[in-house]
């Protein structure tokens, strides 16, 4: 059951409720641009789209694993580490950024358990996770459902 509006609701039950002023304008122009006998029934299933939507478990998981690809300095770490394990003086010398720029990218990365890290004496290496890597290509390839994307007549 979900809520909305205050008033909790089952799944494929009728919605039975007073309806916002920003939703009531929504399926105004949903009848101008739809064709539709019901537009308030062809929003409420749209309601019921988005729902399965946000339940799709890998949707936050990529939404999360794309914050690491948002910022080019992350995108460039992962490109060199893909090549071959590096120190962070290394990455710092390659990149032309300071130590602490280095890191903040590199504790995101880590966290995304996309690259590890480890001692050896008094410097710090870095090296992809190529399990984690595999998996952000496999999220990114169920996302672009290619079978869906085929079966859609206006896709240019």
């Amino acid at each position: 059951c979900i809520k909305r509006n205050k008033i909790y609701i089952l799944k494929n039950q009728p919605y039975d409720m007073q309806l916002s002023q920003r939703e009531n304008e929504l399926i105004s122009t949903l009848a101008k641009c739809e064709n539709i006998q019901n537009a308030k029934d062809y929003y409420l299933n749209l309601l019921d789209f988005r729902r399965e939507l946000l339940k799709e478990d890998f949707i936050n998981d990529l939404s999360r694993l794309l914050t690491a690809f948002s910022h080019i300095d992350r995108i460039l770490i992962l490109r060199i580490l893909m090549e071959k394990d590096r120190c962070v003086c290394e990455l710092e010398s390659i990149l032309g950024k300071n130590q602490s720029n280095i890191s903040y990218h590199l504790n995101i990365l880590e966290e995304l358990d996309l690259i590890k890290g480890w001692k050896k004496g008094k410097f710090t290496y870095y090296s992809v996770v190529k399990n984690s890597l595999e998996n952000f290509k496999q999220k990114i390839n169920e996302w672009l459902d290619i079978e869906k994307i085929n079966s859609n007549p206006n896709v240019f």
